[in-house]
């Protein structure tokens, strides 16, 4: 079965550098297992990383016993719902890549809210920087 995304198109890939995922696999999917519902692909921002080390949700330090490198602002990151549906109430969002974004994202966050929050980001973000 194919994962759909909140557009309701074929899933994509949020990002490899770091590789992201619940499952490490570059998507957002999801499943059972995974309790947090990591569906979100959110371009991260210095201000997102800010907030969520705020709320105890450190994703800039490394952790090399757990192959994390720390995120930087600009990575892709497959995050909570939660965690994503909190900074959009503390007017922090990430900017939201919608065709990597998992369905099962909305029965937490609403649509209108992601679509605020859209941003079609080129495969190689550093192409940008020209």
């Amino acid at each position: 079965m194919t994962e759909r995304n909140v557009l309701g198109g074929e899933l994509q890939l949020c990002g490899t550098d770091p590789l992201t995922g619940f499952y490490r696999d570059g998507c957002c999917n999801t499943g059972p297992e995974d309790r947090g519902s990591h569906t979100i692909c959110a371009v991260v921002t210095a201000e997102f990383l800010a907030h969520q080390r705020g709320i105890g949700n450190d994703l800039s330090t490394p952790m090399p016993a757990y192959g994390f490198p720390g995120l930087t602002p600009g990575d892709r990151w497959c995050v909570t719902a939660t965690n994503w549906a909190r900074a959009y109430r503390d007017g922090v969002a990430a900017p939201v890549v919608l065709a990597s974004t998992h369905e099962a994202v909305l029965t937490i966050v609403p649509l209108e809210a992601l679509r605020k929050h859209a941003v079609d980001v080129p495969d190689d973000p550093g192409s940008l920087l020209l």
